[in-house]
C-alpha cells in the first residue's frame, strides 16, 4: 500500500513539473480560446481551398461515389454511370458520338429521389474544372464535380435541388432548370448549357 502511494506521488509531482492537467483542470469547462482551437483544428486554411477540397474529386475507374441519398455516380472510361431507387445501371457514354467532345459542352440528366431532384450530367472542354452552378426556378445550386485522373478532357458533375412547385410543376415541358454552368479554378467557364 506504501509503494502505491509513493508512485501516485510521484505521477502528482511529475504532473506538476510538466504542466500535464491535474483531475480538476481536466475537467474544468474550456475557454473560448480552447473551443475555437479545437474547432479549427484540421480546418482549411483558406475558404478557396475550402471550396475546391468540397466540390471537386478524382475518382478512379469504377470507383462509386454517394451522390445523394440513395444514389450512387461512378466513372469508367467509356463515361458516367449511376444508380437511383428507381432505376439502377444508368449510363451516359463519352465515345458513343451523341456527345460533340470536339467543342465544350455539359448534358443534364434530372430525376426525383427521397423528395428532391437529383441532378447530373458529363462536361467536356479546356480547363481544370473547379466548380458547377445550377441556375433553377428555386434557386442557384452549388454541384460537385468528379473526374477521372489525367486530365481526359471531361468528367461528371451532380447535384440536388427542391422539386419545383407551382402550376407547371406537374408539366414535364416546363424546364425547371435555367443553366448549367462549369468553371475552372480561375473563375472562367469551361462549358455552359442555357434551357428555353
Amino acid at each position: 500500500m506504501t509503494r502505491i502511494k509513493k508512485y501516485v506521488a510521484a505521477a502528482a509531482i511529475a504532473a506538476a513539473v510538466i504542466g500535464a492537467p491535474t483531475m480538476a483542470q481536466a475537467f474544468a469547462s474550456p475557454t473560448k480560446a480552447t473551443v475555437a482551437a479545437a474547432s479549427n483544428a484540421g480546418a482549411p486554411t483558406s475558404a478557396k481551398a475550402a471550396k475546391t477540397a468540397s466540390s471537386v474529386r478524382v475518382v478512379a475507374p469504377g470507383e462509386r461515389v454517394q451522390a445523394a441519398p440513395k444514389v450512387q455516380l461512378w466513372l469508367t472510361k467509356d463515361g458516367k454511370h449511376w444508380s437511383t431507387p428507381i432505376q439502377a445501371n444508368q449510363f451516359r457514354s463519352v465515345v458513343d458520338g451523341n456527345l460533340d467532345m470536339s467543342q465544350p459542352g455539359v448534358s443534364l440528366q434530372s430525376e426525383p429521389v427521397e423528395g428532391r431532384y437529383f441532378l447530373s450530367g458529363v462536361y467536356h472542354g479546356k480547363g481544370d474544372a473547379a466548380s458547377v452552378k445550377v441556375v433553377t426556378d428555386k434557386g442557384t445550386v452549388t454541384g460537385r464535380i468528379i473526374h477521372l485522373a489525367g486530365q481526359p478532357g471531361w468528367g461528371a458533375w451532380y447535384a440536388t435541388s427542391a422539386l419545383p412547385t407551382g402550376p407547371k410543376s406537374k408539366d414535364f415541358k416546363h424546364n425547371f432548370v435555367h443553366s448549367v454552368t462549369v468553371q475552372d479554378t480561375a473563375g472562367h467557364t469551361i462549358a455552359t448549357l442555357t434551357l428555353p
